[in-house]
């Protein structure tokens, strides 16, 4: 005896299909994303291009409105592509970054160098003990009291990297007051007579991100993350602030050019090489 009838179980069997063959909501849509992601890593969709609409990425795909709709946005939270209401969706994608390291490292100047906007938003500060590895760092007594800056930095309105960042209070003892009015670190360190510092060190290192991390950088958890800790000093060789940030990976490429040094240092000897 039949429990059910034909057109119970067709539809029954249309619900699995859908649920276990075709999950709408189990990953599908980075399926969709990753598709669209390479076809603007080719040029196949370049900057500027509007992206097919939904009935036509739908058909391309075999997956429902949801699934567009949730991998455009994950697009666009990335920055690849922007939404324009009434007109679409547009590439938006610029290539990674390249942001440029050396001892004068300046995180606005690199990006308005390259036209890009940039942004830096201090979203938590306290002061705080200084934990023994930030002590080490700073030169500072064990438990001295630093300053301590959580912040996100953006390149056109796209998260590029968070991070956390400690000063000794000793030295800045306004400093979080300060960093609330907007005020660039850079600037910040010239009000309190530092017209110039340098980076002494810097650590370099990959890992997959938190689920805090991709949150804040809009990224998913499968994609690794740079990890960048610093270490900044007067022109005496005193630390004065020192940071590790996490940076989205696939929005920027680091690179290391030495070039200036090398001609201020070997200026006369490539003139004696000319004469010959």
């Amino acid at each position: 005896m039949n429990c059910c009838s034909p057109v119970t179980l067709k539809k029954i069997e249309e619900t699995f299909r859908q649920m276990v063959l075709q999950p709408e909501n189990g990953g599908r849509w980075r399926d969709v994303e990753e598709a669209l992601m390479a076809d603007i890593a080719a040029g196949r969709l370049e900057t500027g291009w509007r992206l097919p609409t939904e009935p036509e990425l739908m058909e391309r795909f075999g997956v429902g409105r949801h699934t567009v709709r949730r991998a455009v946005a994950e697009l666009a939270a990335r920055g690849v592509v922007r939404v324009e209401q009434g007109r679409g969706t547009f590439v938006h994608h610029r290539g990674p970054l390249d942001y440029r390291l050396s001892e004068r490292t300046r995180f606005s100047q690199n990006l308005l160098d390259q036209g890009r906007e940039p942004l830096g938003q201090t979203i938590a500060d306290q002061e705080i003990p200084a934990p023994a590895a930030i002590a080490e760092k700073l030169r500072l007594p064990p438990g001295e009291p630093v300053h301590h800056l959580f912040s996100q930095g953006f390149a056109d309105d796209v998260p590029l990297n968070v991070g956390n960042a400690y000063f000794p209070v000793r030295r800045f003892p306004e400093l979080r007051d300060i960093k609330r009015t907007r005020r660039s670190t850079t600037a910040i360190y010239a009000l309190y007579g530092i017209d110039d510092y340098i980076r002494l060190k810097t650590e370099i290192s990959a890992r997959l991100p938190t689920r805090k991390e991709a949150s804040a950088l809009a990224q998913p958890l499968s994609l690794p993350v740079i990890v960048m800790r610093k270490v900044d000093v007067d022109l005496s060789g005193v630390p004065i602030g020192c940071s590790e940030s996490i940076w989205a990976s696939e929005r920027v490429k680091f690179s290391i050019d030495n070039a200036r040094l090398i001609n201020e240092r070997a200026g006369p000897i490539a003139e004696v090489d000319h004469e010959r």
